[in-house]
């Protein structure tokens, strides 16, 4: 199966999206599936991994309806508060759900850089290890080093690195201390075996009018060289890509910045890491539901 291991929808007159920019955005918008089916369909994608984009309770609600509705969302990696003394309740819900796998926090949205490690929030993760729920990391580069305390504090839980962690692309060239700062805390996060990453969010995190795969290509092929394919997948980030580019570009500068792989290793990128990480059962092509 191929799978596009990070997606979003959101619909601005249901649900609040503070963080979408202001007006004219081609993001301010209601973005659903009927437009993002036929882009699965036409590249041959088997379906997606649909992400959290608004951080209230009625959105998990929202986004497993739709993975009702439409059979190419394979999984739904919800919004739920970490710190609610409720958690479990919350979980054991959404767990009902079989498409419900996972939870994400926009950690990076936190005004306390250390939001990961408080007590409230360990207390939070040790309830997602317990059940086996992955918990994406939506990070900057400063809070990369929190990665190995909190693989310390919480042993047991499944860790998804999204977006690589959002290097400085577009500032490479200029200030290259920050890349390289990147590269070393993304190593040493690496080394935790529970921890898998994302190739995702990056033509956003380069300059969205001049960028090319090839100031995607350091990142990559550092991330290749730290996790392995066995833990990197492949997600567009629709539709936040639509800043810098379209679906379909995303994924031509992931192909350009991976450079030549064998089959098997491809299919690992593209779909068998995301099968693997949430737990999806392989079935036949699902596309256009």
């Amino acid at each position: 199966m191929r799978i596009d291991a990070h997606q979003h929808f959101w619909d601005p007159p249901l649900l609040p999206y503070p963080w979408l920019p202001p007006d004219p955005s081609p993001l301010r918008r209601p973005l659903l599936p009927e437009l993002l089916a036929p882009v699965l369909a036409n590249n041959r994608f088997d379906g997606s991994i649909l992400v959290q984009a608004a951080t209230v309770p009625e959105e998990a609600d929202w986004l497993l309806s739709l993975a009702d509705q439409h059979d190419f969302i394979l999984g739904v990696v919800a919004w739920a508060d970490l710190t609610d003394p409720r958690l479990g309740h919350i979980l054991d819900r959404l767990q009902r759900h079989p498409k419900f796998k996972g939870i994400r926090h926009p950690v990076h949205d936190e005004a306390d850089d250390n939001w990961l490690l408080r007590p409230e929030v360990l207390q939070g993760l040790d309830e997602l290890a317990r059940r086996n729920l992955p918990y994406d990391l939506l990070l900057y580069p400063k809070h990369l080093p929190l990665i190995p305390q909190l693989a310390d504090r919480v042993p047991n839980l499944q860790l998804v690195l999204d977006h690589l962690g959002k290097p400085p692309i577009a500032s490479r060239h200029s200030d290259p201390a920050r890349s390289d700062a990147w590269a070393a805390d993304l190593e040493r996060a690496a080394a935790i075996p529970q921890l898998s990453a994302k190739i995702s969010g990056l033509i956003t995190e380069a300059d969205h009018a001049t960028w090319t795969a090839e100031d995607l290509k350091p990142y990559v092929q550092h991330a290749l060289a730290c996790f392995t394919p066995d833990r990197l997948m492949f997600g567009s980030d629709w539709p936040v890509c639509l800043l810098a580019g379209n679906w379909k570009r995303t994924l031509a500068a992931f192909t350009q910045a991976h450079g030549p792989l064998n089959v098997d290793v491809r299919a690992k990128l593209v779909g068998e890491t995301a099968m693997r990480v949430y737990s999806i059962a392989p079935r036949a092509s699902s596309v256009g539901g």
